[in-house]
């Protein structure tokens, strides 16, 4: 199984960090962790409003999630936040995996 780091930049107004790092902890991370498709998630942040939110998947599991949990929850962060945040996606294919 091929493993793949679905990665989601969001660039986040100075006035909504607070809202967005609470929504994303307290409920859209764990609503997309509970749609079963990932096996982990973390959260980043570099910087004042840039972050950084990576899951770890299979090929098959995104493929899902993109067709069936996405659109829905996408809107619900679109809804969340209707302006002053600017997202990203990019899919990353593991190549290896290093541990001490």
């Amino acid at each position: 199984m091929q493993a793949i780091s679905y990665e989601i930049t969001a660039i986040v107004r100075g006035d909504l960090t607070a809202k967005f790092e609470s929504y994303m902890t307290e409920r859209h991370i764990p609503d997309v962790i509970a749609t079963g498709a990932f096996e982990s998630s973390t959260f980043l942040r570099s910087g004042e409003g840039r972050y950084r939110i990576s899951y770890l998947t299979s090929r098959e599991g995104l493929d899902g999630y993109l067709r069936e949990q996405a659109p829905a929850l996408r809107a619900h962060v679109a809804e969340s936040f209707p302006e002053g945040v600017e997202i990203s996606r990019e899919e990353w294919e593991v190549l290896s995996v290093f541990t001490e």
